[in-house]
């Protein structure tokens, strides 16, 4: 199915007057995922008037302040818009401390259930009919995460004149098919779904990667995104300094999407030493290696179709 990111923010370790700090909101049929949590998240979603309330999942990359300082309002938030359903919360160790410690320092009103758990390693964090999300380890100063959103396989497409050259009449046998059940046609012989349906179909892939250095095991987790939002803080001259800080060069997220075969890279988490007109320096290089990137920019809408 297909889907939409919200850039709420693209900025590395402070916010600037038109570039908030990094976080991202990933929205299907409705459900509402946000990956990190950076100073100036509630303006953008108030801005692209999104309903934060139906945040069912918060995606903490790693500690770092300028990616959990939108955290404790979105929190506090949550208590005045009626909030009914449970709030999931996933980061790397001692997430659960400082929303605990915000939550007691700040004397929050928290009127609905914050669900928090602590990641290590890698693996599938939470899974729903639909779509599975998983984390993954990066090398960071601090323990720090990466994610994947991919929806569960799709059914093949259902060719109604086939059912009917088999015999199938339109009706519930029809919706059998599709679920994978065999039925009985107007002669009584079986037809199996195959004989009727498409070969199944992949579903949509996102994946959040920042703060980081470079990982070859990056490119095997976010293998065949439709979408890979990706840091570039540093421009190539920079490389050294970006190895030392534990970050990822505009270059070298490139060099990981065309590794990875994805269908586009949008760089995120810029260095506040670059300007607007900067920010061409640091697609070019990447467009050198990987020509589908682009640069995300705050409160931008992107639309992800369904694979061909």
């Amino acid at each position: 199915m297909a889907f939409e990111a919200f850039i709420l923010g693209t900025g590395g370790m402070m916010p600037l007057p038109n570039r908030f700090l990094t976080s991202v909101l990933y929205r299907k049929e409705g459900e509402l995922l946000l990956f990190d949590c950076g100073e100036g998240t509630q303006i953008s979603l108030k801005k692209l008037n999104l309903k934060w309330k139906k945040i069912s999942s918060i995606f903490i990359s790693h500690t770092h302040a300028d990616h959990i300082t939108g955290l404790p309002g979105i929190l506090m938030l949550s208590s005045q818009v009626e909030r009914d359903e449970p709030l999931y919360i996933y980061g790397p160790p001692k997430i659960k401390e400082y929303i605990e410690a915000s939550k007691t320092i700040l004397d929050m009103y928290i009127n609905y259930e914050i669900i928090v758990t602590e990641l290590s390693g890698s693996g599938i964090v939470c899974s729903t009919p639909d779509y599975q999300v998983r984390a993954f380890p990066l090398k960071h100063s601090k323990p720090c995460l990466g994610y994947t959103v991919e929806d569960t396989v799709r059914p093949g497409i259902f060719y109604p004149e086939k059912a009917t050259a088999l015999g199938v009449p339109c009706g519930p046998l029809w919706s059998q098919l599709q679920q994978g059940k065999q039925v009985k046609n107007n002669a009584g012989k079986t037809v199996s779904p195959d004989a009727v349906m498409g070969p199944e179909r992949s579903g949509t892939k996102f994946s959040f990667v920042t703060d980081t250095m470079h990982l070859d095991s990056i490119a095997h987790e976010v293998k065949n995104s439709d979408l890979f939002i990706c840091e570039g803080m540093f421009t190539r001259e920079l490389q050294e300094s970006a190895l030392e800080k534990k970050h990822l060069t505009s270059t070298q997220a490139a060099h990981i999407a065309e590794k990875a075969h994805v269908r586009s890279l949008g760089l995120i988490h810029y260095s506040p030493r670059y300007t607007k007109k900067e920010l061409q320096q640091l697609l070019s290089e990447a467009q050198e290696i990987f020509p589908e990137t682009f640069l995300t920019h705050d409160r931008q809408i992107i639309d992800v179709p369904n694979p061909e």
